[in-house]
């Protein structure tokens, strides 16, 4: 006899959002404003080939995701260095494994970002990065950037104990800068990221310039384009 494997019951899937303009956006940091790929460099440094670099991003990233499953999870710092041992098969040293890492706090924009940052400005939309790891790394990074002068604020999956695409996250976030989810928007290049906003019940802005479309699996983001200032704009479009 063949048993059924019931699955264990999920967190309640919030309404839609409806479609209107957003009075908080939420912007993911790594990949979406700043460009993680720049690291390949330090792989090479570090005697590593550079493609090793989008493994290791993948990695840091889902093993925070697939414990937060688990309940509360590690600081992303210490995801990132475990994931970097093991794409690098244990053989770097504590120096080596700083000197990739330490890259992620001078990571260079994206073109379209600084532009989508004008954007909600000049609409007076208030605009927070939430971003992986610490604030003040975060903080760090954005300043490097050249970023943070158009920032109401940054939070962080950190502050939370949970990863991304975990409701508890977003709604953390939201009751944090009391703010309504369903006048909330979250936007990534991750598309992951923006399903988990959207089953949240907030507003949901996909750029795809990363995946090259919107994926048939998830819920359909209330705007996407491919450049994020073009996100912007369209969500700014939607009615008040």
């Amino acid at each position: 006899m063949v048993a059924m494997v019931v699955a264990e019951p999920s967190a309640p899937r919030a309404a839609r959002a409806p479609d209107r303009r957003p009075r908080i956006v939420l912007l993911d940091v790594f990949g979406t404003m700043l460009q993680v790929t720049v690291l390949r460099s330090r792989f090479v440094d570090v005697g590593r080939p550079e493609h090793e670099c989008d493994l290791f991003f993948a990695r840091a990233l889902r093993s925070g995701i697939a414990l937060t499953l688990a309940g509360p999870t590690r600081p992303f710092v210490l995801h990132a260095r475990e994931a970097l041992r093991s794409t690098t098969g244990h053989n770097l040293s504590e120096e080596a494994l700083d000197h990739v890492l330490d890259g992620l706090h001078s990571l260079p924009p994206h073109a379209d970002v600084e532009l989508a940052l004008v954007g909600l400005a000049r609409a007076r939309i208030p605009v927070y990065a939430f971003g992986y790891g610490s604030t003040d790394g975060v903080a760090a990074a954005l300043d490097r950037a050249g970023l943070r002068t158009y920032l109401r604020g940054i939070v962080s999956t950190d502050d939370v104990g949970v990863f991304r695409p975990a409701a508890r996250a977003y709604l953390s976030v939201c009751r944090q800068l009391h703010a309504e989810p369903e006048r909330t928007a979250m936007l990534s290049v991750h598309s992951w990221d923006v399903h988990g906003a959207l089953r949240t019940g907030l507003v949901g802005g996909l750029a795809t310039r990363l995946e090259g479309g919107v994926p048939a699996t998830i819920d359909p983001p209330h705007a996407h384009a491919t450049r994020l200032d073009d996100l912007v704009e369209r969500l700014i479009e939607l009615p008040a």
